[in-house]
């Protein structure tokens, strides 16, 4: 009998199993798909050409020790940063390159709008004290000598915070909807739009209020920069994976629990969909909360914390994903070397984001120009691609889950319509396309098994993050039901490729346990 069934193999339930097979517990990591990794898995989607089927950059677990504390350089995982990590690409105007180096971005702003280089300058030396203070909640489940070694350097961008803000006016900028911060900040839309373009992958509309830090988030970019797991995002699964075998650990996938059994208020184990139980004292939920604690907890959870959990949002915007195999990188005028190492923004306004919003809000689609953005990994890694092809990976972050009328009817349409938006800015693109795969929100609900589509399994609401992730009462971790714990993206503190809830739920496991 394994002391700790972990339900759900993506990043954050094999960092959780790591931490916890380090300690010395007999680990069992259950999940329901055909492989392991969940939202971060490469896979040979066309004949020659490697896809990362959800994430393609990783920052947040680059903030953290993770990497380091789990060895998992060691374990195979080596990741390439991605400078420029974004690029601007308009129809008519010139490319907007944002680099790691603050003072290169604004030297090249400067080239053509110094009054706006000016602007920006001022918006990241405003946003990156925040933007440091808040990544201390990344910290979750570390060690006291790394909270220790950080504290000065918190204490002083606290201090800058409260310097350029002060109370109140932080406050009301935190509040605020992003679209509004940019336009107080910011002069023109070229450089506006790319920020909101970054802003949407916390499928937060422009226009939703307390959005605000989203956009200052650009400051962690330049901070601590974007990366490419080698080899796709597989690289940071097969890592975990490599590394949790070191530790004595194990996984089974194909393994769909379908019920958390629990004896009033203790855990007892879990149930698998041919039958199976699975005895343990101790259960971790790396999976969507809800699910996990009002649908497979059996009986459901219950009292304030089944109803504050109950209560808990998840909008209807979420990614829709072209993956393209090409015979060259979209051509964009003047486009230079590097060009294509990060994201590429097709947003020409906040405007259109904050419309794409609002149409899937309402089950509709976006209006034309589809707010798109790509990655084109291949640029960095060779070995995703067969020599002189390339890969592209184009997202909407604004498509609806529930569409009116059913995806199957609208994908091709829809993916067509991407596609038209990357041609109109870089021509000749669609005549590079040697093969598709469409990836619908419903098809990544199914495969993945995220209700609604949702990446972050909840919105990034600021009554949803942090110390108030999923809820109040959970966001340590632990639940009432004693031996029950919950990780995953919908977890305190933050969703992403992060790690902090798997080794924050980890320690919550350990010190839960009996001492000797």
């Amino acid at each position: 009998m394994p002391d700790v069934v972990i339900v759900g193999g993506g990043h954050n339930g094999l960092v959780c199993a790591c931490y916890l097979a380090r300690a010395g517990l007999a680990v069992q990591v259950l999940e329901q798909a055909t492989a392991l990794g969940g939202g971060s898995r490469t896979e040979e989607l066309v004949a020659g050409y490697r896809f990362d089927t959800h994430s393609v950059a990783h920052n947040i677990i680059n903030m953290t020790d993770i990497p380091a504390e789990l060895r998992l350089a060691e374990a195979g995982l080596d990741y390439i940063e991605m400078d420029p990590f974004a690029v601007a690409v308009s129809a008519d105007q010139p490319l907007v390159r944002f680099f790691r180096s603050v003072e290169q971005t604004v030297a090249e702003l400067g080239d053509t709008d110094p009054a706006e280089a000016a602007r920006y300058a001022a918006f990241m030396r405003d946003a990156l004290p925040v933007v440091r203070s808040a990544v201390a909640g990344l910290d979750a489940g570390a060690g006291r000598g790394r909270a220790l070694r950080a504290m000065p350097g918190r204490a002083l961008d606290a201090l800058r915070v409260l310097r350029r803000y002060g109370g109140n006016a932080l406050i009301a900028e935190l509040t605020a909807p992003y679209a509004r911060v940019l336009a107080e900040r910011l002069g023109t839309e070229r450089v506006r739009a790319p920020l909101a373009a970054f802003a949407a992958h916390a499928s937060a509309s422009p226009e939703a209020p307390g959005s605000a830090f989203f956009v200052l988030w650009q400051a962690a970019y330049h901070a601590f920069g974007q990366w490419h797991a080698r080899g796709g995002a597989q690289g940071l699964t097969d890592a975990l994976a490599h590394r949790l075998s070191t530790y004595g650990g194990t996984w089974r996938t194909g393994a769909d629990v379908v019920r958390i059994r629990r004896d009033g208020d203790r855990v007892r184990g879990v149930e698998l969909a041919d039958g199976e139980r699975i005895d343990a004292p101790y259960v971790v939920t790396a999976i969507d909360p809800k699910a996990a604690l009002l649908e497979l907890l059996d009986p459901p959870l219950d009292g304030p914390a089944g109803a504050e959990l109950a209560a808990t949002a998840r909008g209807n915007a979420v990614q829709m994903l072209v993956h393209l195999a090409v015979d060259r990188l979209p051509a964009y005028p003047g486009g230079r070397p590097g060009d294509w190492n990060g994201l590429q923004s097709y947003v020409d306004s906040v405007a259109c984001l904050a419309a794409g919003f609002a149409a899937a809000g309402d089950r509709r689609l976006p209006a034309d120009p589809v707010p798109t953005y790509a990655f084109t990994p291949s640029a960095l890694d060779d070995s995703l691609a067969p020599a002189g092809r390339h890969t592209v990976y184009l997202a909407c972050p604004c498509a609806p889950y529930d569409v009116r009328g059913g995806w199957d009817a609208a994908a091709e349409g829809f993916a067509n319509r991407m596609i038209a938006t990357v041609e109109a800015r870089a021509p000749g693109f669609r005549a590079s396309i040697l093969d598709a795969r469409i990836r619908t929100p419903e098809t990544m609900a199914r495969e993945l098994a995220w209700p609604g589509a949702h990446p972050m399994h909840l919105d990034l609401s600021l009554d949803q993050l942090a110390w108030m992730r999923p809820t109040r009462r959970l966001a340590g971790h632990a639940t009432p039901v004693r031996g029950l714990f919950v990780s995953g993206a919908g977890s305190s503190p933050v969703g992403g490729i992060a790690g902090t809830p798997g080794r924050a739920a980890a320690r919550a496991v350990l010190a839960s346990r009996p001492k000797r």
